[in-house]
């Protein structure tokens, strides 16, 4: 997949009702799987459907088959517990809380693919461009790593990373053998080293903020070292968090532009930009011009639609530092990071996506 796409979404939806209470049946033991697995099903070939009249470039599953974006990892992977390392959440019913990662309390050994029981159907019934989110390596460093937990089997954080990349390059792998041909994986947590609280946080616990980033972006290239470039789109998504409308860290992307943008191997980047927590556009100016930036304007943490109007004044505004040929655009992050989605409605949801498509289309033109 070789074009640039300007019409981008981040992945996942709000889930409907009728889901979110089978899986509650589901876990509560009422409903066999292969009953959930059908309401799944449809609510996918729905929002498919409803992606494809739109008219967005870009289709996902919503991610409509997990808990939250990243808990794939624990539902494949023997030897995480029941720990949780807690975020200080900001934003509605903000606090501290444990992340929906669970813990490293063992040696990690993948059982099963991640996304084993989700590639078939989107692959069948896409009939179009799709891409496949995972969760990136680095992530399980910080969301995963609780000291009295997880030091036991893995003394340094770097150890814990090796068994991540080679769980991760091996479903990269699987992925484009099946011919998934756009990949993007979600670091949220890479707003950790940007993030002057979180960056003090990690020195008072020993860490030197730039040589973990440094180690996280060596993590993350070498889980995506054998995708076929030119084939298949790798893109890279960064947040600053993203549950029922809350998150957990702020910055601009000064403090790690230099560095993720100049030494991740991916296509694109997917950068949220809708609020005065992500800072500017001038950090833009450190992205090659071989890559596509998607930027994020379009906010999916409350109803209220953008103006068109004010989103073409923030494209004009990021091509000062990137030509616009590199731009796309899509919401700041997906409607429902974790199941219970964010504090906004269905029909705000597709509002939103309509917006993209619509302001993308004045800018940059049909496909």
């Amino acid at each position: 997949m070789n074009s640039r796409l300007r019409a981008e979404q981040v992945g996942s939806l709000l889930r409907p009702p009728e889901l979110l209470q089978a899986r509650s049946a589901y876990a509560a033991g009422k409903i066999p799987l292969e009953e959930l697995r059908g309401k799944e099903d449809r609510a996918i070939l729905a929002a498919l459907e409803k992606q494809r009249a739109i008219g967005l470039d870009i289709l996902s599953d919503g991610e409509l088959r997990r808990g939250s974006w990243l808990t794939g990892m624990a539902d494949a992977v023997e030897g995480f517990v029941p720990e949780k390392v807690t975020l200080e959440w900001k934003g509605p019913g903000g606090g501290v809380e444990g992340s929906t990662a669970q813990a490293a309390g063992a040696k990690l050994k993948k059982v099963r693919k991640l996304t084993g029981h989700e590639l078939p159907l989107l692959k069948q019934e896409a009939r179009g461009a799709y891409k496949i989110t995972l969760p990136a390596p680095s992530n399980f460093v910080l969301a995963s790593y609780k000291p009295g937990v997880t030091d036991a089997f893995y003394p340094t954080h770097a150890d814990l990373l090796r068994d991540l990349v080679s769980i991760v390059r091996d479903e990269v792998r699987w992925l484009v053998s099946e011919g998934a041909r756009y990949i993007q994986f979600d670091a949220p947590y890479y707003s950790h080293y940007l993030d002057p609280h979180q960056r003090d946080k990690l020195r008072a616990a020993g860490f030197d903020p730039d040589q973990e980033l440094e180690r996280a972006i060596a993590g993350d290239k070498a889980a995506l070292h054998e995708v076929p470039r030119g084939k298949v789109t790798v893109a890279l998504h960064i947040c600053r968090g993203n549950s029922r409308s809350r998150w957990y860290t702020e910055g601009g992307y000064d403090a790690i532009a230099e560095k993720v943008f100049g030494l991740l191997d991916v296509d694109t980047f997917l950068l949220e930009y809708d609020s005065e927590r992500s800072g500017g556009f001038e950090p833009l100016r450190l992205v090659p011009r071989n890559k596509t930036v998607v930027l994020g304007l379009i906010t999916t943490k409350e109803p209220k639609l953008e103006s068109q109007d004010q989103l073409r004044r923030r494209i004009d505004s990021a091509a000062r530092y990137l030509p616009l040929e590199n731009l796309a655009l899509s919401p700041q992050c997906g409607f429902a990071s974790v199941a219970a989605g964010n504090l906004l409605s269905m029909d705000d949801q597709w509002r939103k996506l309509e917006l993209v498509v619509e302001t993308a289309r004045k800018v940059w033109g049909s496909r």
